[in-house]
């Protein structure tokens, strides 16, 4: 079974964002960057079932050069190889990502390549976007499920459960087909020193796609306000005890 994982390079979470003059774009000096963890939870499976049975497992991304560290790290936990959309660095409209991973995959299936399984992340870790799984499956006109938190598969099909308010939906498609899995469909292993050896040496397909026009057009990003927060200091020492008591009466977290 062949597997291909598409994933998107994000700032990783906690960072603070800050936006450049124009606010059309993130500043990222002083930025890290990662995948989501729905998407790391979809990496992590695509090894696990070629593990368990047999098969080639390939990783995409579509974003700047920097994101080939993202790749890397994706084959150095046991992805066999990875393609690289290359774009300038600007954001693509779920339009035009889902379009240029359709030709990628087509592509590959001229050259004889063919995926019964492409996992998503559920919804970008940035942007919260959660089209291109749905516009790629349509597409290329296969079945999709989307908030997968449970896979198997055998008999050429897939069965795939997610949560529905405390049960269990229940999934059942042929392959090939589309999922979009959430974080808890397993717990994602770390790439190990090995790994990251084994994955500097194996090579990253690049592909520069022209983007669609026709899409949503960004007109600037928005920080969100931040909440103030409030400090007081009700004393040093020995002399802060009757404070804190009092505090915490006010609270009702002591009796009185």
């Amino acid at each position: 079974m062949n597997i291909l994982v598409c994933v998107k390079r994000v700032p990783a979470t906690g960072g603070r964002v800050i936006l450049t003059g124009d606010g059309r774009s993130i500043d990222d000096r002083f930025l890290s960057f990662t995948v989501s963890p729905h998407e790391e939870c979809a990496v992590e499976e695509a090894v696990r079932l070629a593990e368990a049975g047999g098969g080639a497992t390939a990783v995409l991304t579509l974003g700047p050069e920097a994101a080939a560290d993202q790749l890397r790290d994706a084959m150095a936990i046991g992805i066999d190889r990875a393609i690289h959309l290359v774009t300038d660095g600007e954001d693509w409209d779920p339009m035009a990502t889902a379009g240029a991973i359709v030709d990628a995959i087509l592509a590959e299936r001229a050259a004889g390549i063919t995926y019964d399984l492409v996992l998503f992340g559920n919804e970008a870790a940035d942007s919260g976007d959660y089209q291109v799984p749905i516009r790629v499956a349509a597409a290329l006109g296969l079945p999709w499920l989307t908030g997968i938190k449970a896979i198997e598969v055998a008999d050429g099909r897939v069965r795939a459960r997610r949560d529905a308010s405390g049960a269990w939906e229940v999934f059942e498609v042929p392959l090939p087909a589309v999922l979009s899995v959430r974080e808890g469909l397993n717990r994602p292993r770390y790439p190990s020193i090995p790994g990251r050896l084994r994955a500097k040496k194996k090579e990253i397909a690049v592909v520069r796609p022209e983007p669609r026009p026709g899409g949503p057009a960004k007109i600037r990003l928005r920080v969100p306000d931040e909440e103030e927060r409030r400090v007081e200091i009700l004393g040093t020492g020995p002399d802060a005890a009757p404070a804190v008591v009092a505090l915490l009466r006010d609270l009702g977290l002591v009796g009185r």
